[in-house]
């Protein structure tokens, strides 16, 4: 089987995935509540939500180049921003909500020559991400658990948890990794780019100060993306406490993770089952997940326009295979 095949294959079974759980989901919504909502919605409220969405992806670029410049690659801020909206384009339709990772890490390996250190900015800065989840929603819950009358949340906050603690740890772990590593001997090429991006990954605990920076910055952007949400459930005419969004949320993201096409209909099961449990029409909760759906894919959009624009045949490519290396 060819690698066109497995693409193919692999587009369709994510499109399909999305596309029963998304029927199933509407077999139980009248349609008539969702365009009613949207009609009745404050649009002005979703004015502030779709600018403040921006502002998270702007910070986003930012975070991605402290990595970078803590692993001596210093691109330009041009081309650090087209090729993460490169990824967030590609995050509609690749494997789960990480696609557009390999896309955007590709990428720029071409423009500034280091590819172990590119993909290890790129796993460095997810982790990151992921970490400010973990924490948002573990914090979040310890001070407004009393507010959620929903116990089951626990559960995912400490699935999250485990996991977080357990990838640092094999991470971080020079042995661990070495031994998980094993299993793509068999792969000589892999196995070595994996070890050389661990190398590179490895440098950052002499730079603990930067990493928990980026997880506290991590953490501030599943604050303003909860502030998101909570804003598009108000301007939907929905009275869900701040807190409750605050832990819901970085939970959702976490689900959205699963194989579909870039977490469409995983992401609406979530916010139908968490806003479903304080009172929430499904209608509306599905209405809440679509519009930042929408958001999303007016970025992917932008992306899109980076990715044609992006190079002379219309691909994603740099003509200096070694600009914005830094020197040790």
């Amino acid at each position: 089987m060819n690698e066109q095949v497995k693409n193919a294959l692999s587009f369709f079974g994510r499109l399909a995935l999305s596309s029963v759980l998304l029927v199933w989901l509407f077999h139980y919504i009248d349609w008539k509540d969702i365009i009613t909502a949207v009609k009745m919605a404050d649009w002005k409220l979703l004015g502030v939500a779709f600018v403040l969405f921006f502002l998270i992806q702007f910070l986003c670029v930012v975070r991605w180049a402290v990595f970078m410049k803590a692993l001596n690659l210093l691109p330009s801020w041009w081309v650090t921003a087209r090729y993460f909206f490169v990824g967030a384009f590609c995050n509609l339709f690749l494997p789960t909500s990480i696609g557009g990772d390999v896309v955007k890490a590709i990428g720029m390996s071409r423009s500034v020559g280091n590819k172990p250190k590119v993909f290890a900015s790129v796993l460095l800065d997810r982790l990151s991400g992921f970490g400010g989840l973990v924490l948002l929603a573990v914090i979040a819950y310890l001070f407004g658990h009393q507010v959620i009358d929903a116990p089951a949340v626990i559960i995912p906050v400490i699935a999250l948890t485990g996991i977080s603690l357990v990838i640092g740890f094999m991470l971080f772990h020079e042995g661990v990794y070495a031994f998980c590593c094993q299993i793509f001997k068999r792969v000589p090429k892999l196995h070595k780019a994996l070890m050389e991006m661990h190398a590179d990954v490895l440098m950052m605990k002499a730079r603990k100060r930067t990493a928990v920076g980026c997880v506290l910055m991590s953490a501030f952007f599943q604050v303003l993306g909860s502030v998101m949400y909570y804003l598009i459930a108000i301007a939907l005419g929905q009275q869900v406490p701040l807190s409750y969004f605050l832990v819901v949320t970085p939970i959702v993201c976490a689900v959205s993770f699963l194989p579909s096409i870039g977490g469409l209909g995983v992401r609406e099961l979530g916010w139908v089952y968490f806003l479903s449990r304080v009172g929430v029409d499904k209608g509306i909760a599905a209405s809440i997940s679509l519009i930042s759906f929408f958001i999303v894919v007016v970025l992917g959009i932008l992306g899109g326009v980076f990715y044609v624009t992006s190079g002379p045949s219309g691909r994603v490519q740099c003509s200096s295979a070694n600009a914005g290396v830094k020197q040790p």
